[in-house]
């Protein structure tokens, strides 16, 4: 722990005191010279890089932060006290300080940088690799014993109160009920797996003149198109920038294009429910219509539907394939959680004729997810027989061991068989729910196996690629 409240554990206003209904009558303060210090400490921590994490102690107190740091890998903790008499104000001040974790040997670093910025540095613990949690006093005196799991379900206690007052209730309990499930320890890889090694698009690639074309479409609400320009341009597309109403006008046609992705978000507010408003522009308007089904149809082409897309390509008729009536035509409904899900989750690529995910199945990768609308609904089961036979749903939610899940959380709308993307018997057009241009870089992975930190590029980099490739080799 890096002290800054200069060895003081003030409890007034402290959320100790708060929750023994108390106001205490002293507060933390701060010397900004220290602070200002211990900055450029942590600063050249990481620099250096000799920090594995790092915690403020600010909000809760030292328990809760080391707590907190231990829930994100689901591992225990050992931690060392100073005494019996002052281990509640030890553990529960809210002085300014940081809980810093680090590798064994670079022990000897650390405490040459704290000294070197003249801050106070104290060893107080160690990151356990079972779930065990444990409070020591001098003399070995074990003060608490506990495990993770237990202190995660303490802790998220009040929210799961909250949370059941706008979520379906069976969802909470499961996700409670899923917490002592999760994989133990620092070095799991949570069910992580890929089978082909990720590369960068080469600068000539990126630097070419003759690049094919594509076009990200977006209407009024949708979020998701800047990103996603920006995870086809790094793929080594020329890529343009359609709204609705450039097409409307007439200002600019899908006719020289080779792929076109609907981006994601909330096209027209969602008012008329997902992506329906964006679907009636479409399909009601004639020029429209044509020039959609005309792209369609050329066998040039690929399309891409995210999120609020893929509710889009589904309302189009898109997907599984073409031509179905629209009473029986697959669609993305609301969440069996009742509300909007925000969550990394994980998915499998499975064996299916996608163009897009070609090479990439077997692979296990985190992945954003954002929406409220996202349960596939077949209304005739004999087309979701017909998707099974074919392998035409690609991705699947799966568990942190790797099994494909209808099990909320890691199946955040409830999806039968953990679907969570349609595509077309050729392989041409792919609808899905989560979000790749969200983690087509590595730096905007929520988390991911250590040793997938040294990789050269994102998983998902390689499904663009895979987009440029059959492009370049299908230009007429």
């Amino acid at each position: 722990m890096i002290d800054l409240g200069l060895g003081k554990n003030r409890l007034g206003g402290s959320a100790l005191a708060q929750a023994l209904s108390q106001l205490g009558d002293e507060s933390p303060d701060i010397d900004p010279d220290l602070l200002k210090r211990a900055f450029r400490a942590v600063q050249q921590m990481i620099s250096e890089e000799v920090i594995l994490a790092l915690h403020d102690r600010s909000d809760g107190g030292l328990l809760v932060a080391v707590s907190e740091m231990c829930m994100a890998s689901n591992c225990g903790f050992l931690i060392h006290v100073n005494s019996h008499e002052a281990t509640l104000a030890e553990l529960f001040s809210e002085e300014c300080g940081w809980v810093i974790e680090f590798d064994a040997e670079k022990r000897d670093k650390i405490e040459e940088i704290c000294s070197k910025h003249n801050i106070k540095f104290d060893w107080i613990g160690c990151t356990l690799s079972d779930e065990k949690c444990i409070i020591e006093a001098p003399g070995f005196n074990v003060l608490f014993k506990d495990f993770i799991y237990n202190i995660r379900h303490f802790w998220e206690a009040t929210s799961l109160e909250l949370e059941k007052q706008q979520t379906t209730p069976d969802c909470v309990e499961s996700e409670d009920q899923a917490v002592p499930k999760w994989p133990i320890g620092p070095k799991n890889t949570w069910g992580y797996y890929k089978t082909f090694e990720p590369e960068k698009t080469s600068d000539e690639v990126v630097r070419s003149t003759d690049k094919p074309k594509m076009a990200v479409i977006r209407d009024e609400g949708t979020n998701g198109d800047a990103e996603m320009r920006a995870a086809f341009f790094e793929a080594g597309f020329e890529v343009f920038d359609f709204a609705m109403t450039d097409l409307l006008s007439g200002r600019v046609t899908l006719d020289e294009l080779q792929m076109i992705t609907f981006a994601g978000g909330f096209s027209r507010m969602d008012v008329f429910e997902s992506a329906k408003g964006w679907a009636g522009i479409i399909r009601e308007n004639e020029k429209l219509s044509s020039m959609f089904d005309r792209f369609y149809n050329r066998q040039d082409t690929l399309s891409l539907g995210v999120c609020n897309g893929c509710q889009l390509m589904a309302l189009l008729g898109w997907i599984p394939e073409k031509g179905l009536a629209r009473e029986i035509q697959p669609r993305f409904i609301r969440n069996f959680s009742e509300k909007f899900e925000s969550r990394w989750t994980q998915v499998e690529v499975l064996p299916s004729p996608s163009v897009l995910l070609a090479g990439m199945e077997g692979s296990k990768l985190g992945v954003w997810v954002a929406h409220g609308e996202g349960r596939v609904f077949f209304p005739d089961e004999s087309i979701a027989k017909n998707v099974r036979e074919q392998n035409l749903s690609p991705l699947a939610y799966v568990d942190p061991y790797g099994n494909v899940t209808e099990r909320y959380p890691w199946n955040p709308n409830g999806s039968s068989d953990g679907v969570t993307a349609l595509c077309t018997p050729d392989g041409r057009h792919l609808a899905m729910m989560p979000h790749p241009e969200r983690c087509f870089r590595l730096s905007t992975w929520s988390w991911m196996p250590a040793s997938w930190q040294k990789l050269e590029a994102s998983p998902w980099l390689r499904m663009f690629q895979n987009a440029r490739v059959w492009c370049a080799e299908h230009k007429q």
